[in-house]
């Protein structure tokens, strides 16, 4: 999974309903991967996390396999909210967002005739901004979900069939952008913002998160690179 400027989630304002059984305990998987690491996501841990009668969480999830594709599930979940359709810049037509004199891959085009990144590079600016700055325990969750899947075929599975929710609008963005490439750049972004995204979160750069105009650039850079534009 990567973080994706499109989700299917409510905006931040939206009501929620109360949390379903899964997603506490969903929630309490997270919060436990993200504090102790894989050893210390037990089913006794994640009832005393939730707050639940002991044995509710074996009842929701009898084996680990179960307990990981809940974990997997509510990450998803969380990840889908980090940025969601309504907030895209350009969403709002009548208050388009400041996109640095670019317009997005939204049909419109540069002078020269090409079509113009703008609105992707804010989009994907403004996603992997707020990872770094207010949801750096969902990507310690999702390393360590990560890398259990490395040693689990069945959970590979499950883990890279919920990535394809988010990398599939990325590949249909690039193209829209212009790629004649779609796949191949879009697999270029993604290692472009897992490599920052963990640095900043876990590696040598944690201290030193980059700003929203710092990661427009990055990404405007990177675009124009990919895609000949200038």
């Amino acid at each position: 999974m990567t973080a994706s400027p499109l989700s299917t989630a409510p905006g931040p304002d939206a009501p929620r309903p109360s949390p379903s059984r899964g997603e506490l305990i969903g929630d309490a998987a997270l919060d436990l991967l993200v504090e102790r690491g894989m050893r210390g996501l037990t089913h006794r841990a994640v009832d005393e996390r939730a707050g639940l009668p002991q044995g509710s969480t074996s009842n929701h999830a009898r084996t680990r396999q179960a307990l990981l594709e809940t974990a997997v599930r509510r990450q998803v979940q969380l990840e889908s909210r980090v940025l969601t359709p309504d907030e895209l810049p350009g969403a709002h037509p009548t208050a388009p967002a400041d996109t640095g004199g670019h317009s997005g891959p939204d049909g419109r085009e540069d002078s020269a005739g090409r079509p113009d990144t703008g609105v992707l590079v804010d989009a994907l600016a403004l996603a992997l901004h707020r990872y770094l700055t207010d949801h750096r325990a969902l990507l310690v969750s999702r390393y360590e979900l990560a890398l259990e899947a490395t040693r689990r075929p069945e959970l590979r599975t499950f883990f890279d069939a919920a990535g394809s929710a988010f990398r599939d609008p990325l590949v249909a963005m690039t193209a829209a952008a212009g790629s004649a490439e779609p796949e191949r750049h879009a697999l270029s972004l993604v290692a472009w913002c897992e490599g920052l995204m963990f640095s900043c979160a876990a590696g040598s750069f944690h201290s030193a998160v980059p700003s929203l105009d710092e990661l427009r650039t990055g990404f405007d850079e990177l675009l124009r690179g990919m895609l000949g534009s200038r």
